[in-house]
């Protein structure tokens, strides 16, 4: 296994730092194509060249995916000090994910917390957070009425997540994203359907890519 994350680590090699330190993020997705597919572009879009999008497509539960970055961390911790270049450093780590049947899920949130993990975690599903870009959303909905509901904006987006169609919608869905959030906090229910955080992912990308 030690090899698997060295080789993965091989692309990101660099010369020795002569500046200081780039803010860099990993993100690790459940999903294969969607989200990762989603956070490229966006990263595209804020100009941000240091977020290195990792693709865990074996098991698709949240436990696996937040111990596969806990590895790719500290895999590139280890690789930073051996090559001495800081660098190849992850400053934050995200771990995106659905609630949906998972299970395990407070045990890798649990998991997430003490490793300084991020969470970016869609209850039902990560459609929601798509879905905000074009309506509100306040009552409780089913991971196929998401997608449905979805199609009737993006006919195609089982194929492909069209992002262009996404980014004038972006700042409506931060707003109604964080209101759910809100109100969940109210309520003292940490997954309440529906709800999302990935805005808070897409913030810190927007955020470290200025400048």
């Amino acid at each position: 296994m030690e090899q698997r994350f060295r080789n993965r680590q091989d692309g990101l090699k660099r010369h020795p730092a002569t500046r200081d330190p780039k803010h860099r993020i990993l993100i690790v997705c459940e999903g294969k194509k969607t989200e990762p597919r989603y956070f490229k572009a966006f990263q595209h879009h804020v100009r941000n060249q240091h977020v290195h999008v990792e693709i865990e497509g074996k098991a698709g539960v949240p436990k696996t995916v937040v111990q596969v970055a806990i590895d790719l961390r500290d895999a590139a911790d280890r690789e930073a000090k051996a090559q001495k270049d800081e660098n190849l450093r992850f400053d934050e780590v995200w771990c995106v994910f659905d609630v949906d049947e998972h299970p395990n899920l407070d045990e890798a949130c649990a998991c997430a917390g003490d490793a300084a993990i991020q969470l970016a975690i869609s209850s039902p599903c990560f459609e929601l957070w798509a879905l905000l870009h074009f309506q509100n959303q306040t009552t409780q909905i089913h991971r196929h009425e998401a997608q449905s509901t979805l199609k009737r904006y993006l006919p195609n987006y089982e194929k492909e997540l069209e992002f262009r169609r996404l980014l004038s919608g972006y700042d409506s869905a931060v707003v109604r994203a964080t209101e759910l959030q809100a109100t969940a906090s109210a309520l003292g229910e940490q997954h309440r359907n529906p709800s999302t955080g990935v805005f808070r992912l897409t913030e810190r990308i927007r955020a470290t890519g200025q400048g």
